[in-house]
């Protein structure tokens, strides 16, 4: 089975760097990514933090679609729950338009931002609508179908795109594995979030044997990871960030991952709630492309997966290109010995 490889890109925002200078790595990143052949290029939406730039991924997205011209762009993810699904809808048909079959709407769970920020998106926003009627909400305005009745009957989200945006649930749980099944939508499991491959693959199992697409519409999975590639195992190790997986527990049974114990506690508090945290290494996969290559057709075999989304938040941003590159270089040499063997 062949492998394609996308990928995530936060804009992380490094000591000694602004804003703006984040973002135009992340677009420097992308017109590399389209030379070197990736499928995907995704945007993340992340709010209130002065560590990540990526705060409007629409915005973001029509200008990276303006600066490249065949790979394909997309969020990763709109975090759906603070917004109108009409709206964003909307949103991608217009970046659909203006790039006809260059546009994926991946879709998020989390709030993407602490619960100040979502007081703020979804202030005097009177929805008490769940994620899953949204996405249903959306999924209808994407597939140009309306209600027959009622007072939307007829509407339409324009402008109509010569081919829609691609749609895909994400998330990093069994939940989030099997809504994505209930609705028929393809789905990226977020390891780099999840950090658990046991949790992953039997997530992605439960995916393709619960599925309930469409007729002829099969179950399609991405696995979203942590990616570090270098000239040797050993620089790739040292180029690992010195951040933890910090995962915030609230008494009404809520749970969010986040990058930090401050960040999780702030979360608490900003939500009023009593609370746990519990503490584990990132999981990222690093080393030469030797090595990396071996983890990820290890990965490839115990999750059926034929893509993967790699996210490679290291600095300095040189680094960060070259392990792209080096990424790119270990699977052609596959191809090329798949293609003499």
């Amino acid at each position: 089975m062949s492998i394609s490889f996308s990928i995530l890109d936060q804009s992380p925002i490094y000591p000694g760097e602004t804003a703006a200078e984040a973002l135009a790595h992340t677009l420097s990143l992308a017109q590399r990514a389209e030379e070197l052949g990736y499928r995907r290029f995704w945007v993340a939406e992340h709010h209130d933090t002065e560590f990540l730039a990526g705060s409007s991924p629409e915005v973001l997205i029509s200008h990276l679609l303006a600066k490249t011209s065949r790979i394909r762009i997309g969020s990763g993810g709109v975090m759906l729950q603070h917004y109108s699904p009409y709206k964003v809808a909307e949103n991608f048909h217009v970046l659909s338009s203006l790039a006809p079959g260059r546009v994926d709407l991946g879709v998020g769970r989390a709030p993407g931002g602490l619960p100040r920020s979502t007081q703020a998106l979804q202030k005097e926003v009177a929805s008490a609508s769940s994620l899953t009627e949204k996405l249903v909400e959306l999924r209808r305005y994407v597939n140009r179908e309306s209600d027959t009745e009622g007072p939307l009957a007829g509407l339409q989200a324009t402008p109509i795109p010569p081919l829609a945006p691609e749609l895909f649930l994400l998330g990093a749980s069994a939940s989030s594995s099997q809504l994505a099944a209930e609705l028929g939508l393809p789905y990226v499991f977020s390891l780099f979030i999840g950090g658990d491959e046991e949790e992953a693959t039997k997530a992605i199992q439960q995916y393709r044997e619960t599925f309930q697409g469409a007729e002829g519409v099969q179950p399609e999975v991405i696995l979203a990871l942590s990616a570090i590639v270098a000239d040797t195992d050993e620089e790739a190790v040292s180029l690992i960030p010195p951040h933890r997986l910090v995962k915030v527990r609230l008494g009404s049974g809520k749970t969010l991952t986040l990058a930090s114990v401050e960040q999780a506690e702030e979360f608490a508090k900003q939500a009023g709630e009593p609370y746990t945290i519990e503490e584990k290494a990132p999981l990222i996969t690093a080393g030469s492309k030797e090595t990396v290559r071996r983890k990820l057709l290890a990965l490839q075999e115990a999750t059926g997966v034929s893509e993967f989304i790699i996210t490679t938040n290291i600095t300095p941003f040189e680094k960060r290109i070259r392990s792209y590159e080096l990424l790119s270089e270990a699977f052609a040499e596959v191809k090329a010995a798949e293609g003499t063997a």
